[in-house]
């Protein structure tokens, strides 16, 4: 029988419920359990593609093509695993499934509701997914009393009931605050939060109680006797350095062993000897690095999340830290590159629409003129075209025809197949596509291999007329499409230090023990540029 391990939030959002689920993926996958996580979102969107990065963090982009939310890219990174668009459920899809059967006729003249229509077809999802799986972990998001949240709660409780209790656990993820007027932990938060969640019929198995400081013994008791959750499953997850550390901690606090017990799952040491390693040796670096990312999402991190963590991923291969300086594009545009003065590389992320376009290409031109670690994506390396175009071919006033329709140089245009599109929703060119990379160039050395499959997330590409004129003025483009051999995907500079831009978004695939291969030697010629070899 497959096991399910719902994990649920209460009192506030955004205390790490992705974070946990993903921990709890890779301690049961570290027992030898064959794992999955998927992920719920309440929100009404089908799924996360026409969102705003300030709504609701970045968009991650599957395989498949699918524009999920960023805790996927969380359970990818952890379990080392790739996930497909189904490993995401959101209001959005659930609904537009049970409406489209109620309008084939497939309910067969019953009057359509919440329960049990959409209910099942919540469940059905969940068990589709749980095919060939030992251990399901389900996150749901928001917080418990979201009246979004309710429909999913209630297939929850339903399939406790089906499945049986043995085969479905609750973890219940609470903030456990400490005031510094009274100087004490306060667990009255996590004592309402469960009630809530108990009178929707669900009794939590495991309460991970996050907390600044190690929870205090008076609190976990006061947790277990208040929420009817036995003391051993009352869980600290208090503030660490880093996310990566996470797991080690639960599985220290003993949350691991919990879970297998209350599953009746065979009880085996987990094997996290390399994920130890990498922790440790991610915290005993020293030596730092400092890397501008030039966005125009900055003043929420969670945009770039995964960006972030191929940095992570980097300094450990490379042995040094990198610390982020955040550049707002717009500032560059007001007060010039100065700010980007004694940074060791610089990268220019993806990103829609004009705003802050022309203080990226300060940026980019700031790195290509003065030999800098340069590494531009997506939109990023569209923007490289067009510096590029404007400031060594001297073509003025070229552009993306994105930014500037009327541009005397499109050296950026629109997609052939996007002509017409009318949706914005799940129309870009999406997923991962093959991309042939030339020999002897810099991205064959740091790929070391003529083919590789990377994630893309555009609707522009490099004209194709401008090719040449590029590449007889020393841009070189080397990587293709492996598909139709006609889109551009790598261009570089082969007499820079390094400098290097990518169609594709690789920081989607990079994991904590595998950096994706751009990532690492950005780190890599940053290290050199500063300490030398």
């Amino acid at each position: 029988m497959t096991k399910f391990i719902f994990v649920t939030g209460g009192v506030v959002s955004g205390l790490g419920k992705g974070i946990t689920s993903a921990s709890i993926g890779l301690l049961m996958k570290a027992r030898g359990f064959k794992t999955t996580n998927i992920k719920i979102d309440p929100y009404l969107n089908y799924d996360a593609g026409t969102m705003n990065p300030y709504q609701h963090g970045e968009v991650f982009v599957l395989d498949d093509g699918g524009e999920v939310d960023l805790d996927l890219g969380n359970y990818e990174r952890f379990l080392d695993t790739n996930l497909t668009f189904d490993h995401n459920i959101t209001t959005g899809k659930v609904y537009s499934a049970v409406i489209e059967k109620e309008r084939r006729g497939d309910y067969l003249g019953a009057t359509v509701q919440v329960i049990p229509h959409i209910t099942n077809e919540i469940k059905e999802r969940i068990r589709r997914i749980a095919r060939d799986h030992d251990v399901v972990i389900i996150e749901i998001g928001g917080t418990v009393g979201d009246i979004e949240s309710m429909p999913f709660l209630e297939a929850a409780r339903q399939m406790q009931l089906e499945e049986g209790r043995e085969n479905v656990a609750f973890v219940h993820v609470t903030y456990v605050p400490k005031l510094k007027v009274v100087g004490e932990q306060k667990t009255k938060p996590t004592q309402h939060s469960v009630k809530e969640l108990r009178s929707l019929g669900i009794q939590p198995d495991a309460i991970v109680a996050r907390s600044e400081d190690p929870l205090e013994d008076s609190a976990r008791k006061k947790i277990s006797l208040f929420t009817n959750v036995p003391e051993e499953a009352v869980i600290s997850a208090y503030d660490v350095e880093d996310t990566y550390e996470v797991p080690l901690l639960l599985e220290r606090e003993g949350l691991g062993k919990y879970l297998v017990k209350r599953l009746g799952l065979e009880n085996r040491e987990p094997e996290l000897k390399a994920w130890e390693k990498m922790v440790a040796k991610y915290k005993s670096l020293k030596d730092s690095i400092e890397i501008a990312i030039v966005g125009k999402y900055v003043k929420l991190k969670d945009s770039y999340l995964s960006i972030i963590e191929a940095l992570k991923h980097s300094s450990v291969a490379n042995e040094v830290k990198v610390k982020i300086r955040w550049i707002e594009a717009e500032d560059v545009e007001k007060y010039g590159v100065g700010l980007l003065e004694g940074v060791d590389g610089i990268i220019v992320p993806g990103g829609f629409g004009a705003r802050g376009t022309e203080g990226k290409m300060m940026a980019i031109r700031y790195a290509r003129e003065n030999d800098i670690p340069f590494l531009g994506i997506c939109f990023g390396f569209q923007l490289t075209v067009v510096e590029f175009a404007r400031n060594v071919l001297g073509l003025k006033g070229a552009h993306s025809t994105e930014i500037d329709p009327n541009t005397p140089y499109p050296v950026v245009d629109l997609l052939p197949e996007q002509r017409g599109i009318d949706k914005l929703g799940g129309t870009m060119r999406l997923g991962a596509y093959p991309v042939r990379i030339k020999p002897n160039t810099l991205a064959h050395r740091v790929y070391g291999t003529e083919l590789v499959y990377e994630r893309h997330r555009h609707r522009w590409e490099v004209n194709p007329d401008y090719i040449e004129e590029f590449e007889r003025a020393g841009l070189i483009f080397s990587g293709i499409s492996g598909d139709d051999k006609r889109r551009m995907e790598i261009l570089e500079l082969p007499e820079h230090r390094y400098f290097i831009a990518t169609q594709f978004h690789p920081e989607f695939k990079s994991r904590p023990m595998k950096p994706a291969p751009v990532f690492r030697e950005l780190v890599k010629a940053a290290k050199e540029k500063k300490f030398g070899k």
